[in-house]
């Protein structure tokens, strides 16, 4: 397979916009979508930038890369020294990396990425039957 970067460009992008637009109107979601809506759309974005990245990989290799990123960023967050601590308090950071571990955030990445990849795998498979 090999994904069309135009098109992962695009759904990236479309999911930075959601992923903000879930912190500004997070007063009016259920808090049950709170919890999990934005990391998840971290994670989708995550696959979606991995699938613009390698385009020839699996959908399984490509989740399993992502998947590892996220894990990777969240614990990483249990660490706490001055300079990453500084990183983390600008905005940029903070979004990036995070402020302090979760296991809902582990859930959020784990749901958003096997959403993104069940969706690929989807598609895909129906781009196949259009073949034949």
């Amino acid at each position: 397979m090999k994904r069309n970067r135009w098109i992962y460009a695009v759904f990236t992008i479309l999911i930075i916009g959601l992923g903000l637009g879930s912190r500004a109107f997070s007063s009016v979601l259920p808090d049950t979508l709170n919890t999990y809506l934005g990391d998840s759309l971290w994670a989708a974005m995550i696959f979606t930038g991995c699938g613009f990245l390698f385009r020839k990989l699996k959908t399984m290799i490509t989740g399993i890369i992502s998947l590892s990123f996220c894990f990777v960023i969240e614990f990483s967050q249990l660490y706490h020294a001055e300079w990453i601590d500084q990183i983390r308090d600008t905005s940029l950071g903070g979004l990036v990396l995070g402020y302090g571990f979760l296991w809902s955030d582990i859930e959020a990445y784990t749901i958003g990425i096997a959403a993104c990849a069940a969706i690929e795998l989807l598609v895909l498979g129906i781009k196949k039957r259009r073949c034949m």
